[in-house]
């Protein structure tokens, strides 16, 4: 202690112990500060790089944006910078792109607003991250038919953006998905069984299977979804029967309490399993009552059938990603008129079943989640 004092009597003898002890506790907590905020900083800027990095993916492989193209991006006040970050993307390959930001729409396939809708049939390209679905409207429907390509992205967040499913290597998952072709080839039976209870059995047109969700979007009237990686197709209408345990996520809700619906003749006539399947109820409930009598049914319509090939894409409580998962198929419920159905009804979402066995006539390809299929 002796020399410790002659130093401190040396430098300021005015400095007792216990002011020296506060003296280095503020040097330590200012250097402390200091560093959380260089880290910070090393966070955003890292964040920022993911974002740019994804972003030109989209737009250079997906898309295959060309110099001189018009692209019109649409998003929402939940995807903001992502709208921003495939902007800064797409002005390194045309000068002629336009960044909308419209109002968060209300559920999916809600059309958007009219002058977005114009816009849209002026446009080569359309990205459109958005909290809810655009992809079951008239407005894209319309737009696809003017010779746009479009890639939709519904609630894609900035984590997702940049991990996970968007980190997939697209050409490979073009070559798995062009791989399932000759299995799907004149089959018209699908059954789909798992553990949990699901036992249902439908009907298809085998030429109408959609095999193109595989991030590569680069021809005119070309459609995809974001993070991409599915095979999928519209159930024949009325053919659907059985029971179908939902067990991995319902729209943008990661389940912890699964959901039955019984299903007759390809209507949803029940939906059990608490607080999510009250939710549904009411919320299709609400569409039913604003179309006349005769279509209310049509919203309970199964619309789509698909299974995930994407082997990079997570289950985390959005569909969008979730339903790409490796090894799990989804069903969804409402509109089918972008699959060439008749219930127009303005309302889609779809639930994943996360281990499920599939059999397209006699014929496996998915045992228990995993292909049984060399892809």
């Amino acid at each position: 202690m002796g020399k410790s004092s002659e130093v401190k009597d040396a430098d300021n003898p005015d400095i007792d112990d216990d002011e020296l002890v506060d003296v280095v506790d503020s040097v330590i907590n200012t250097s402390s500060d200091k560093s959380t905020k260089i880290e910070e900083h090393d966070s955003e800027q890292s964040n920022e790089q993911l974002l740019a990095t994804s972003a030109k993916m989209v737009v250079e492989t997906c898309m295959d944006i060309r110099r001189g193209e018009n692209v019109l991006i649409v998003c929402d006040p939940t995807t903001g910078e992502i709208g921003q970050a495939l902007h800064e993307a797409v002005t390194n390959r045309s000068e002629r792109v336009l960044l909308i930001v419209m109002p968060k729409g209300r559920h999916h396939g809600e059309e958007p607003p009219s002058p977005v809708a114009s816009l849209m049939r002026q446009q080569q390209v359309i990205l459109a991250p958005t909290k809810y679905s655009l992809t079951h409207t008239k407005a894209i429907r319309q737009a696809l038919k003017d010779g746009a390509r479009v890639a939709t992205m519904p609630g894609m967040t900035q984590e997702m953006f940049t991990h996970g499913g968007m980190s997939a290597n697209f050409n490979e998952i073009k070559r798995k998905i062009s791989n399932l072709g000759p299995y799907l080839r004149r089959r018209r039976i699908i059954n789909v069984k798992s553990k949990q209870g699901t036992d249902i059995t439908f009907e298809v047109n085998w030429r109408d299977w959609k095999l193109d969700d595989n991030g590569i979007c680069n021809r005119p009237k070309m459609l995809t979804n974001l993070p991409a990686g599915k095979a999928f197709i519209m159930p024949r209408e009325g053919s659907m029967n059985g029971k179908v345990i939902i067990d991995g996520s319902w729209d943008s809700t990661l389940l912890n309490e699964e959901i039955e619906l019984e299903i007759e003749n390809g209507i949803v006539i029940d939906v059990k399993g608490g607080t999510t399947a009250a939710n549904i109820r009411q919320e299709f409930g609400e569409v039913a009552r604003k179309l006349r009598s005769k279509d209310r049914e049509n919203v309970w319509t199964i619309a789509e059938f698909g299974f995930g090939v994407n082997d990079q894409a997570r289950l985390g409580g959005n569909v969008l990603e979730d339903e790409k998962r490796l090894g799990t198929c989804y069903i969804a419920i409402g509109d089918n008129t972008a699959l060439g159905g008749s219930s127009s009804v303005g309302i889609h979402i779809p639930g994943v079943l996360k281990s499920p066995s599939v059999w397209l006539d006699d014929t496996q390809i998915l045992d228990d989640g995993k292909f049984i299929l060399e892809l």
